[in-house]
């Protein structure tokens, strides 16, 4: 394994580059679409609900089905593989999103209301904010499943650790599949120790503002 890593070291930092470059657009693309979605059909309950229930039924799409679905479409390449990425991403977030917002504590919604705020207010300034542990732990989900599911997208030419794994099965050298799921794992521990970080502050932030710091 370290004569491969010698050799290819280059190739597999590039590899990891390209890997998580697809992961955080694509996450990126499916938590702004989130919100955009959450504000708009937040309080039309059955819209949330049936968008919720569309999002499961593609999240039950095989990843290499929806590559298919998608090529004629946007062709071989990280744009496809960035958009099947964010589909699958988008179900995980818009449940774990909508499920932290409605267990805010109506008491605090009524309170905005008596401030004289408007809907838009409330939901940007009390409930985002009341929600954000329930967003950061949709984002902790997607982040590791999302990770797991872009070594696909070797399969239609948009490169990352995937090619790794595939070269390894084309070859039957135990070696790149060993060294692609390894450096999938440290990618996605590092984005998480990263989210996790990012979350401690935010969150204590949050609470210096509330206890007037």
């Amino acid at each position: 394994m370290i004569k491969y890593w010698q050799d290819n070291s280059s190739r597999m930092m590039q590899l990891m580059i390209e890997h998580a470059q697809m992961v955080l657009t694509a996450l990126l693309l499916a938590f702004l679409v989130a919100i955009v979605l959450i504000a708009v059909f937040l309080r039309k309950k059955n819209w949330m609900n049936s968008l919720i229930y569309f999002f499961s039924l593609l999240y039950s799409v095989p990843s290499y089905a929806f590559f298919a679905l998608l090529i004629p479409v946007t062709g071989l390449g990280k744009t496809t593989a960035i958009l099947v990425l964010a589909f699958y991403s988008e179900y995980v977030l818009l449940r774990n999103f909508i499920t932290g917002i409605r267990e805010v504590d109506p008491n605090y919604i009524e309170v905005a209301k008596g401030l004289g705020m408007d809907n838009n207010d409330i939901f940007i300034k009390v409930q985002l904010p009341l929600a954000l542990p329930a967003i950061f732990s949709g984002l902790q989900i997607a982040l590791a499943s999302t990770m797991a599911i872009a070594t696909i997208a070797s399969t239609i030419s948009a490169g990352g650790l995937g090619d790794l794994l595939f070269e390894g099965l084309q070859t039957g050298n135990v070696i790149p599949i060993l060294w692609g799921t390894i450096l999938t794992v440290v990618l996605t521990l590092i984005f998480a120790l990263i989210l996790k970080l990012i979350k401690n502050i935010v969150l204590s932030e949050g609470l210096d503002i509330k206890e007037g710091k």
